[in-house]
């Protein structure tokens, strides 16, 4: 069933998505169609690029973050995700084993990227209420309390975009 979103443009976005769009534009050389198809909703394309945006400043590192990242669109079924992060991760160099585990969901060899990738998981089944084994792997990874904060500030970002990416139908670009 097709849902019938449009993909907006500098020409056809309203005055409210029209620069978030244009800033997309000159970052990436294209409007990717994700934000495109957002831009159906001002306040969805800000929150969702506010969300991004914050998550990128928090103190997980870019291998962790991408691991958070395709950890959600694996678990969310969004394919426009997992195209997009599996490229990011070969941008940061990762080993081709690490994203076949991550798009398998199998635990990963590294106890640090592992516990991400477990703490994840762990606030999402439980909406919030780790276990304590969860806390102790996370927080025996090196991680505190305030990183584990900044989990769940990829977990709403991403739970936002891949939601939206489905509901869109968002195309590969």
């Amino acid at each position: 069933m097709t849902r019938s979103f449009i993909d907006y443009d500098l020409d056809t976005a309203t005055s409210a998505a029209h620069e978030v769009l244009a800033e997309n534009k000159r970052k990436f050389g294209f409007i990717p169609s994700p934000l495109a198809r957002l831009a159906a909703s001002p306040v969805a394309l800000q929150t969702a690029i506010a969300g991004l945006t914050a998550f990128e400043h928090t103190s997980l590192a870019p291998l962790e973050r991408e691991v958070l990242a395709m950890t959600m669109g694996v678990k969310n079924g969004c394919h426009y995700c997992i195209t997009l992060h599996r490229r990011f991760l070969k941008m940061l160099e990762a080993p081709a084993s690490l994203t076949e585990a991550l798009e398998q969901g199998h635990p990963l060899e590294s106890p640090k990227l592992e516990a991400v990738r477990a703490f994840t998981l762990a606030l999402l089944e439980r909406t919030g209420d780790v276990s304590d084994e969860a806390w102790q792997q996370f927080l025996a990874a090196g991680f505190d309390r305030a990183a584990a904060l900044e989990v769940v500030v990829g977990v709403a970002a991403y739970t936002l975009t891949t939601f939206a990416n489905r509901l869109t139908e968002a195309p590969l670009d």
